[in-house]
């Protein structure tokens, strides 16, 4: 029964070590863009104008591509640790469920941006905004490039990191992975516009309901990592309940809030929102603090799930 318990924990902080340490594959081989890629081959074929013909086939395209991935991982994992032993399953696991999370790679992008930000050099830092951001980066100036990499640190917490952490938790390294491809296919076709409001509709319901508990939780271990860094908690747990409604996604306005709120800043995307509070002008150290109490955040909601991931462990074992 232990041994099942300490694999549990060896694979989570296994695939944390080795984000770490070698970052992600190149973007074009990363699993994330191949199953962007064959997402949006499938969309073509089942589009519709008719709007219930539309959602249904949306409903299809994700039972397809869940299907696609997380059954042959299942499978595979079972087989591996039935066959191969439970060390190969460990290593196994772990770049799988690393394949799901995202730190090396955000933290290279947002420190580089930073220091463009710093060095005036606006130009290279608004490339690095399209790595982060759905938004016209042309006329961005520093600051608002500073709160657009700020606005994606946090909202990329639940999405590329707690979410996974909090599935593989209750779910084994498959319910992390469900969570990535939903997430994935929210960011491929999860859209309100004419080309996707109908395929993308179940996708982005699917997506809403998988993050409303760790966007929230992503809240309170803001907080708590802030009061730790000596940043203004109060003022973040003020904001994120006061701003959260400003922001029309019903999960990222939480983490956005508070992190703007605790950094006693502002945080805009033009034209759409505005949220905390103009105490300091965004400044590339903002990156960094954000940098900082993702970390510290990330670390304490691991810490939090690990009597969790050996509490299911103990009552059954998931792959």
């Amino acid at each position: 029964m232990w041994e099942t318990q300490s694999i549990g924990v060896a694979i989570l902080i296994l695939a944390i070590l080795v984000d770490l340490i070698f970052g992600d594959p190149p973007w074009r081989l990363h699993p994330t863009f191949l199953l962007g890629e064959l997402t949006k081959i499938l969309e073509r074929y089942l589009k519709s104008s008719n709007s219930f013909i539309g959602k249904m086939n949306g409903i299809l395209l994700v039972f397809i591509l869940l299907g696609i991935t997380v059954v042959p991982i299942y499978l595979g994992l079972k087989f591996i640790f039935g066959s191969l032993g439970f060390l190969f399953y460990i290593i196994v696991s772990a770049v799988i469920l690393k394949l799901t999370i995202c730190i090396n790679l955000e933290t290279k992008w947002a420190i580089y941006a930073a220091r463009a930000v710093e060095s005036g050099n606006l130009e290279e830092a608004r490339k690095i905004v399209t790595y982060f951001s759905r938004r016209d980066e042309r006329d961005l100036s520093g600051s608002q490039i500073v709160s657009a990499i700020v606005e994606s640190i946090a909202e990329n917490l639940p999405d590329f990191k707690l979410s996974q952490i909090f599935y593989y938790a209750f779910f084994g390294v498959s319910g992390a992975v469900v969570a990535r491809v939903i997430n994935t296919l929210d960011s491929v076709i999860g859209f309100k516009t004419a080309e996707h409001i109908h395929t993308g509709w179940f996708t982005a319901k699917l997506d809403t309901l998988i993050n409303y508990i760790p966007a929230r939780l992503t809240v309170l271990f803001i907080v708590l990592s802030s009061a730790i860094l000596g940043e203004d908690w109060r003022r973040g747990w003020k904001v994120a309940r006061r701003d959260r409604r400003k922001i029309s996604s019903t999960n990222h306005g939480w983490p956005v809030a508070a992190m703007a709120g605790v950094l006693c800043s502002q945080l805009e995307k033009p034209g759409y929102y505005t949220v905390g509070d103009k105490i300091e002008d965004p400044s590339p150290r903002h990156i960094t603090r954000a940098l900082r109490i993702r970390n510290v955040t990330t670390i304490l909601f691991v810490i939090f799930f690990l009597p969790i991931i050996i509490l299911t462990r103990t009552l059954f074992f998931i792959y």
